[in-house]
């Protein structure tokens, strides 16, 4: 019987990782919706729980069984019907979850991902045995090109954001990374299936569309030997309703003039760039195996400098990967400092089993790696203030999130160089504002990454 008062059935859905397994996610959850099932937020009571889990680094693996233990727990306790455990780490550790968790109802692997109404309806009529084979247990269907669709999504992100995936899987063999072993090789969505995504976003109240895929500077080399990021750029900024769009995770091998000129001569793409890096010293990018040198970073940053105005850049690094001495973590160091990346990430090197890295020599101890991450971000810190403070006086316009207090006129929301959670926030106060507006402010302070406006 449904744990659910009425009869209308219930589930509710936890999503870990990153966006593009958010995407993953509300349209499993769109999916649920048009078979007559009722999102709730809470998982005590609900008739079933689908767990869409990370599977890239321990960190993640860690808080995914934390996740399925906290479901475990109600469904022991009779609080909750079936368990679903769908993504990543279900692609990577198959046998060994329900091995560890031999109470999870079904797994559901990321390419199986569309199958879930039906999964879930055969769920309902069947009482699965703990002692099922896993083929009777899990579902999963090979990586596919062109990759699956992602329309008819029930969005849980802020409504006037959305993620739009552009792609799926990767051909990079960073040896670092596990990613092409869980998603599969890279595949292209069609310029027009990501349009057509884009229109029905824009008809939902989409204002802000944050581009996503394993590698977004790819798209187009598997189905047309050439990079096609910025054709599709061009058509997006014909989608109606659409005010921003932002880049994320562009490897800077496939960063092409067409793109640059594409990103500084539109109306619509945000002067904000989101390039990885990991590292800078040329035999630590030759052992990640990034296909690229210090110098044509160093070339690429310049042009990119020199040819985008307002531009904000953001990167991500990695200390202590195998064999990365104390000289090369200092040309690391001293590149952050002298190219003043507006916003910076790192991370300390974690071993991921399976990958190429797990092989290498000169490991270097824990308490090293994170003391370098920790310089790392302390010589950041100070850049990220200092940009702050240089732009006190200035006007930006500003994409208004959510209202924190109605009475005094105050909100928050996000400029161009602020990526939804992961970046600083702007706070605003001024009458007549709502969510999903953007609005002209004059920055007056600084509040640590966050800045103080006031609109105009």
């Amino acid at each position: 019987m449904p744990l659910s008062k009425d009869s209308q059935r219930t589930y509710a859905l936890v999503s870990l990782g990153c966006p593009k397994n958010l995407v993953d996610s509300e349209r499993m959850a769109g999916l649920l919706q048009q078979d007559g099932y009722q999102m709730v937020f809470e998982a005590d009571g609900a008739d079933l729980v689908i767990i869409n889990t990370c599977g890239f680094i321990g960190d993640a693996r860690t808080e995914s069984y934390g996740a399925i233990e906290e479901m475990l727990q109600l469904k022991q306790r009779g609080r909750l019907g079936k368990i679903i455990v769908a993504g990543c780490l279900v692609e990577r550790d198959r046998e060994e979850l329900l091995r560890r968790y031999p109470e999870i109802d079904l797994l559901v692997g990321v390419f199986a991902r569309d199958d879930i109404a039906s999964t879930v309806t055969m769920l309902e009529k069947s009482d699965m045995s703990e002692a099922a084979p896993l083929s009777r247990r899990a579902l999963f269907r090979p990586a596919c090109s062109p990759p699956l669709p992602d329309g008819g999504r029930r969005r849980i992100t802020l409504p006037h954001l959305a993620y739009l995936k552009i792609a799926e899987g990767c051909n990079r063999l960073c040896s670092f990374c596990s990613i092409p072993r869980m998603r599969g090789p890279y595949a292209s969505k069609s310029i027009e299936q990501v349009v057509a995504e884009a229109e029905e976003l824009a008809a939902d109240g989409v204002r802000e569309l944050v581009l996503v895929a394993q590698d977004t500077t790819f798209h187009g080399l598997d189905t047309h030997g050439r990079p096609m990021l910025a054709k599709l750029l061009r058509r997006l900024e014909d989608v109606k309703g659409i005010a921003w769009i932002r880049l994320m995770y562009l490897y800077p091998a496939h960063i092409t003039d067409e793109l640059i000129e594409a990103v500084a001569g539109g109306s619509k793409v945000l002067p904000y760039l989101d390039l990885p890096l990991q590292h800078i010293n040329d035999e630590v990018l030759r052992r990640m195996r990034r296909q690229i040198s210090r110098d044509e970073t160093e070339r690429l940053l310049d042009r990119l400098r020199g040819r985008i105005d307002s531009l904000v850049l953001r990167t991500t690094l990695m200390t202590g990967f195998p064999g990365e001495t104390e000289a090369q973590f200092e040309e690391l160091l001293d590149f952050v400092k002298r190219r003043r990346f507006e916003r910076l990430g790192v991370f300390a090197f974690c071993n991921e089993p399976g990958t190429p890295s797990e092989e290498l020599d000169g490991r270097v101890p824990e308490e090293v790696k994170q003391a370098r991450r920790d310089r790392l971000m302390a010589a950041q810190q100070e850049i990220a203030f200092a940009w702050n403070a240089s732009q006190v006086g200035k006007r930006r316009d500003v994409l208004i999130d959510r209202c924190i207090s109605a009475e005094e006129n105050a909100y928050v929301g996000r400029g161009h160089a602020d990526a939804p959670e992961v970046d600083g926030q702007i706070y605003v106060t001024g009458e007549g504002l709502a969510p999903g507006q953007i609005v002209s402010c004059e920055v007056v302070a600084v509040e640590g990454y966050d800045l103080i406006g006031v609109r105009l």
